[in-house]
């Protein structure tokens, strides 16, 4: 009978627990009456609601929308609950924040992840790289190119072309944060290594901003001490559209640069870029530019 009644007890017991755990979430994360909500709802439609919670007890609360409306929703069908800037409303529709502020088509602004927070990146469809917030100010990103980590295996060989980058940022003024990287991997054994230090400047808001950035790099095992240079840009035109440039500059006889340009699609955790890369020899083949396409998916 005793083992009955405890099966019974665990059987039970959990979705309880889970029920209480759920509205002390709900109840501890509410906004208070002066702040704008973004409410998910639990369930397959996942509905959103945006508006300010004007009555709350410990089963329901009740909030007005922007247009007037006053909804009552149970604590227990929420699925999550959080302040959002007015500044995200624009004619009384909610835009999802920048999923993918913290980078241009390649190069990085001084933008970082939150702690917790994730990307996978996939260019080309070849070459896949992951970044992680370990903490709001550092993170950490491998990359490395598909052909040639499964194909140098099928040789019986690893020889895979791969990329590390770890970043620290820290936002030093209302509109300026400052960044410092650095990207190391190696190409081939052939070909040796590669290395690249670098510091950020970046102006501007997650929506509207621009980058500067010097890198000093070390390549075949040399250094060099003229910095390649990056001017980026991003400026959100619509709630699922933003213009994306990245150039960069290198040391040579002269400065040569790459540019590109391109529209940034995305959702409130996916984005897509189409782009062009050009420069005076590509144009000579391509007049318009290299179309360059990648996907991002935050988690």
């Amino acid at each position: 009978m005793f083992r009955i009644l405890v099966l019974l007890f665990l059987i039970i017991l959990p979705p309880y627990v889970s029920v209480i755990a759920q509205v002390e979430i709900a109840q501890s994360s509410i906004p208070g009456p002066n702040e704008l909500s973004l409410i998910v709802m639990k369930g397959e439609s996942g509905l959103r609601y945006v508006g300010s919670v004007i009555e709350k007890n410990e089963r329901e609360l009740t909030i007005m929308t922007d247009e007037g409306t006053k909804i009552t929703i149970l604590l227990s069908n929420i699925l999550d609950i959080r302040a959002i800037p007015k500044s995200l409303i624009q004619d009384g529709e909610y835009w999802y924040p920048n999923p993918n502020d913290s980078r241009y088509l390649f190069a990085p602004s001084a933008f970082n992840l939150k702690k917790g927070e994730g990307y996978y990146q996939n260019t080309y469809l070849f070459i896949n790289s992951f970044n992680y917030g370990i903490t709001d100010n550092f993170s950490m990103g491998l990359g490395f190119e598909f052909l040639s980590t499964f194909g140098s295996l099928g040789n019986g060989s690893f020889d895979p072309i791969f990329f590390v980058t770890p970043k620290y940022s820290t936002q030093v003024s209302e509109n300026m944060r400052v960044g410092v990287g650095v990207l190391v991997g190696k190409i081939t054994d052939n070909i040796g290594g590669f290395g690249v230090s670098y510091g950020l400047v970046t102006y501007g808001n997650s929506e509207h901003n621009a980058t500067l950035g010097l890198g000093f790099g070390l390549f075949d095992g040399q250094l060099r001490s003229d910095p390649v240079i990056t001017i980026s840009g991003m400026t959100r035109l619509s709630r699922r559209i933003s213009l994306v440039t990245e150039n960069w500059f290198f040391p040579a006889d002269v400065y040569r640069g790459i540019i590109s340009y391109g529209i940034r699609f995305f959702g409130e955790t996916m984005s897509v870029d189409l782009a062009l890369i050009n420069n005076n020899d590509f144009s000579e083949i391509f007049p318009i530019g290299i179309p360059y396409v990648d996907f991002v998916v935050k988690f």
